[in-house]
């Protein structure tokens, strides 16, 4: 009996039939596109469907001004709800404990500093170049674009903002960069809702975890130390929050 629970169903028989070797890269494939549709679906299509259905019903089209930040805070508030809810998840958690260590290492390899696990763990773990922070900016530049985007249909509203999305990631780029080469007024103002995400994303390390970290890292170092002389190296923060 055992043997007959442990044998694949007839699916799998057929995917494995199908696929054969490269059963792994499809399932990885439509996984993907799955994905990538929920993204479009929740972030994108949702928040213009909600506004139009709150504007039709309940407030009328006098709202229509506050579209764009109405829309921009339903896909922040999707997003710092997803986090919130995965980051409770031990896998998770301990993924974002491991994203902690990485940035406590590049904090240390930054300030030419050799990579123990002493020295890295005195270091902050809250990065202006975060992957957190980027998705950050991206949203709320998000919210910015839309205020140009003159169309109410949820389609046609979604198209156009898919197709603004090369103009926002090249833009939150350079932003990015910046806030990691300057230490001003300006560029913290443009860090913290991304600095305050990551308390969300980026986890306290354990030592043995720093350790993990500190061979990633050595592993990638180049030999003739050109990756030091980029202008854009992040500066410590004065804060070094736990």
């Amino acid at each position: 009996m055992a043997e007959e629970e442990g044998e694949p169903s007839k699916f799998d028989q057929w995917m494995e039939r199908v696929f054969g070797d490269k059963l792994m890269n499809a399932i990885m494939a439509v996984g993907t596109v799955l994905g990538l549709l929920l993204a479009i679906v929740l972030f994108f299509f949702l928040p213009t469907w909600l506004f139009n259905v709150c504007e039709q019903y309940l407030f009328g089209e006098g709202i229509e001004g506050w579209r764009s930040i109405v829309e921009g805070a339903m896909r922040i508030g999707i997003f710092v709800a997803y986090i919130a809810v995965v980051a409770h998840m031990p896998e998770i958690k301990r993924v974002f404990q491991y994203h902690g260590a990485e940035h406590k290492t590049i904090f240390c390899y930054e300030n030419e500093e050799e990579l123990t696990v002493e020295n890295v763990r005195r270091h902050g773990r809250f990065h202006p170049r975060c992957g957190t922070s980027f998705m950050i900016i991206m949203l709320l530049l998000g919210v910015i674009i839309g205020f140009f985007i003159p169309f109410t249909n949820p389609i046609l509203r979604t198209l156009v903002k898919l197709l603004c999305i090369p103009l926002v990631v090249g833009i939150g780029y350079e932003l990015i960069r910046i806030c990691g080469r300057y230490d001003n007024l300006a560029t913290r103002i443009i860090s913290a809702p991304g600095l305050w995400m990551q308390r969300l994303t980026v986890k306290e390390p354990d030592d043995s975890m720093i350790e993990v970290a500190i061979e990633a890292m050595k592993a990638v170092i180049p030999e003739d130390g050109t990756d030091l002389q980029c202008p854009f190296q992040a500066k410590q923060p004065k804060e070094k929050t736990a």
